[in-house]
């Protein structure tokens, strides 16, 4: 069934900016958008259902491109000691911060996982996101990251939202493998990384590359396993200290290098000839009240495509609410309401390898898209928490939470 939804004003995204068409109307054909356009030049075609969206701001579905959603347990302990002043370093360096998790996410059913998992995933829906990326990364073996990337496919089963599942099975080491990172990383690259992208649960993988995780020559060896099973790579790079595995990644052509708050000029240069996405996380600066800030101008001088996200995760980002991140990529990052909106639309989308058919509003892409009851796109990055009314449209169907909370 065709459907217009008309009586509304659009903010299309494409080419990354605003395109403002007042006045709007898109005509869907099932879960694709096939025509939009100002409403007095929408084509005649007949019978349809006609939508009226009384006035709504009509923006593309958010994109959350980097969250670590699923996990066991919370780290709110940890976050009173960094108020106290220890460092994230040092909790690490005693088996706190990543390693905690890991043990609470290994201890906690699939089951459990699941229901922890879609409570998040509904909250960030009815803020707008029609996609996000669910990483592994907090079960460190081949039966834990299994269970975790599971979770990610069954999420995309049960809720109207596209998942993307990344593998970061090289995101900490192991208790069992203390001190011998070389041989945990032949086991993600020989064993894990095969198994896992067999099971058709892998869309992307990923690595954390810095001196409390992997160096850029242990990344380099899990990049080289990815391209040889035929997976796309994304990287968190330069969060801590600058490794240049932004460069890194950018050599390998990755989707993304993610927080970026240590990169240089030269890392910029090298991830605008690959089509690396900037995917920077305002969440975790501010948790760790960081001074140093992404070179956000180098990125614009050198037109690499920046993307904002939550980075929701129970250490570093505990954070439930994407818009949020709009409102912290300008305060904190300097970016502009346009750029913000532009970061978790058409380049997170980008950053997920799902540009194509997501992110913007034109014909022949997904109609997934947000009516919002607000007086201009700049609200969306104004506001500081709090609910926005909306209406979230999902592959031409218009949500109903009230069912898929059940």
């Amino acid at each position: 069934m065709k459907k217009l939804w008309q009586r509304c004003h659009a903010a299309t995204m494409a080419r990354g900016e605003y395109s403002i068409i007042q006045d709007a109307a898109i005509l869907t054909d099932g879960a694709r958008i096939e025509w939009i356009g100002p409403r007095e030049a929408a084509p005649d075609i007949g019978e349809c259902e006609r939508v009226d969206l009384e006035g709504a701001w009509v923006t593309p579905g958010l994109i959350d491109c980097h969250t670590h959603l699923v996990f066991g347990g919370d780290r709110s302990a940890e976050f009173e000691e960094r108020l106290q002043g220890v460092s994230y370093a040092d909790i690490a360096a005693r088996g706190g911060g990543i390693a905690s998790t890991v043990r609470a996410t290994r201890e906690a059913s699939e089951d459990a996982l699941f229901e922890t998992a879609k409570s998040r995933a509904l909250g960030l829906m009815r803020e707008g996101v029609t996609a996000l990326e669910v990483k592994s990364g907090y079960g460190l073996d081949l039966e834990n990251e299994r269970k975790m990337l599971a979770v990610a496919r069954r999420l995309a089963d049960a809720l109207p939202l596209t998942v993307r599942a990344t593998c970061l099975a090289a995101h900490a080491l192991p208790p069992e493998y203390a001190n011998r990172a070389d041989d945990y990383i032949a086991y993600v690259c020989d064993e894990m990384l095969p198994a896992l992208v067999a099971d058709g649960l892998v869309d992307a993988v990923d690595a954390f590359c810095e001196h409390i995780a992997f160096s850029t020559q242990q990344v380099e060896r899990v990049f080289r396993r990815a391209h040889e099973l035929g997976v796309p790579v994304k990287l968190h790079a330069e969060q801590l200290s600058s490794l240049h595995g932004s460069s890194l990644a950018a050599r390998y052509q990755a989707l993304s290098a993610d927080h970026l708050e240590y990169m240089t000029e030269e890392d910029a240069i090298a991830m605008a000839r690959s089509g690396t996405v900037a995917v920077l996380l305002p969440g975790a600066f501010y948790m760790l009240r960081e001074t140093q800030s992404p070179p956000v101008d180098a990125l614009r001088r050198h037109r690499v495509p920046i993307a904002l996200a939550s980075d929701l995760n129970p250490g570093t980002s505990p954070a439930l609410s994407l818009r949020l991140m709009l409102n912290m990529g300008c305060t904190l990052f300097r970016m502009t309401p346009e750029e913000a909106l532009a970061s978790v639309t058409v380049h997170a989308a980008r950053a997920l390898g799902l540009d194509a058919t997501h992110g913007s509003l034109e014909a022949g892409k997904v109609a997934d898209f947000v009516a919002w009851r607000i007086g201009r796109p700049a609200e969306l990055a104004y506001w500081l928490g709090g609910a926005l009314a909306n209406r979230v449209v999902r592959g031409g169907e218009e949500i109903d939470f009230d069912r898929i909370a059940q």
